[in-house]
């Protein structure tokens, strides 16, 4: 029988160094108890520091505040990633300043259509609704359906109705609809514009989680693009490109140009490759180790002391925000991985986003160089 000793091997030391280092470990709390992360989006696109005022600057992180504290009450009492990722995205859709729920865009038509979908990292249970009209917290309604619906995705009558059997909260139009989000609508049809012109940032409103027993959960919540027609659905409800959940790697809910967001499937893009990712750079790590006399690997790396490190996770991220790139979209992600890395990455000049986790980080930002 082959004698695994330990390895003091430099060249093994420094890769190990490496993996473990680069960008902090979040996993677990300073106290050395399982640990919790959270992170959360209120969209992202063109966003100028310059015409943003301090007052609407200081409201808009106010808002993602306290749907970030929403979320930290949860997981800080020792509950769920699944109830955390609710608590923080209900506000947001509550919220005129964000283009979900309330103070969602306006359809060509001038309807208020609100889609959302949440993901179990436990089980990979999933549920999703688009095109709803009357539910007050689509959220709600998404994770209805993942718990009491044989489906996954819902859509129009169908969802208001499940919604009606099920006593979800409704609102009248009214709700739903701002000034603001009207004018919008009226200036792209006055001035024959695209959504991108009256849009200048992607609004839907998302949340990822790690909770104290180790389970991911992601939510994302949208009103869609100004003026968009013929039912058009973008990533948001899509599970794999707006929303995705898998204990194995990670929890991604997504913002942006809807349409290259799905044709990357961007969600489950990247937790695929962080899955892959970790195997690889455990497989680089054994490579290294030194061999004995018949050329045996003298150690073997197991994957519980090797977890996957913060840089990696975020490479992995920035390359599929990359590819959405390349293809002509635009927009941005948050992540929390199950070592409790709770990132970003986008390609606009900014996003509405926070985070935080059991090791003290908090914090709120807009624009890119934040």
């Amino acid at each position: 029988m082959r004698n695994y000793l330990s390895v003091s091997s430099a060249v093994f030391a420094l890769f190990f160094a490496l993996a473990m280092s680069s960008i902090p470990q979040t996993g677990h709390a300073q106290d050395g108890k399982p640990g919790w992360s959270i992170a959360i989006h209120g969209g992202a696109g063109t966003l100028d520091p310059d015409k943003m005022t301090a007052e609407q600057k200081a409201a808009y992180e106010a808002a993602l505040q306290n749907a970030l504290d929403a979320g930290k009450e949860i997981l800080a009492n020792g509950g769920s990633a699944m109830d955390a990722v609710k608590a923080a995205i209900i506000p947001l859709e509550d919220d005129p300043l964000f283009n979900a729920g309330r103070g969602a865009v306006f359809t060509w038509e001038g309807r208020n259509e609100l889609d959302a979908s949440i993901m179990d990292g436990r089980d990979r249970s999933a549920g999703a609704v688009t095109g709803v009209t009357t539910v007050k917290n689509p959220i709600l309604l998404a994770d209805k359906v993942r718990i009491e619906s044989p489906h996954v995705f819902l859509m129009g009558e169908g969802a208001e109705q499940f919604a009606s059997e099920n006593g979800l909260e409704t609102a009248n139009p009214e709700w739903f609809a701002t000034e603001r989000r009207l004018r919008s609508l009226e200036r792209m049809k006055a001035d024959k514009l695209s959504a991108l012109d009256v849009d200048h940032k992607f609004g839907t409103v998302g949340a990822v989680a790690l909770d104290m027993d180790g389970n991911l959960a992601a939510g994302t919540s949208t009103g869609g693009m100004t003026g968009k027609r013929w039912g058009r659905i973008g990533d948001a409800p899509v599970i794999g490109a707006g929303t995705y959940a898998d204990n194995r790697s990670c929890a991604v809910s997504a913002t942006g140009w809807g349409e290259y967001f799905i044709r990357v499937g961007v969600a489950q893009e990247i937790c695929t490759r962080l899955r892959y990712r970790f195997r690889m750079d455990v497989a680089a790590i054994q490579s290294v180790v030194p061999k004995d006399a018949d050329g045996l690997p003298t150690y073997i790396i197991h994957a519980s002391e090797f977890p996957l490190s913060a840089q990696s996770a975020q490479e992995e991220a920035d390359q599929v925000m990359a590819e959405v790139k390349e293809l002509g979209g635009d927009g941005g992600i948050i992540m929390v991985t199950p070592e409790g890395h709770a990132l970003y990455s986008f390609n606009t000049t900014g996003m509405y986003r926070g985070r935080a986790t059991s090791d003290g980080l908090n914090e709120v930002a807009i624009f890119a160089e934040e």
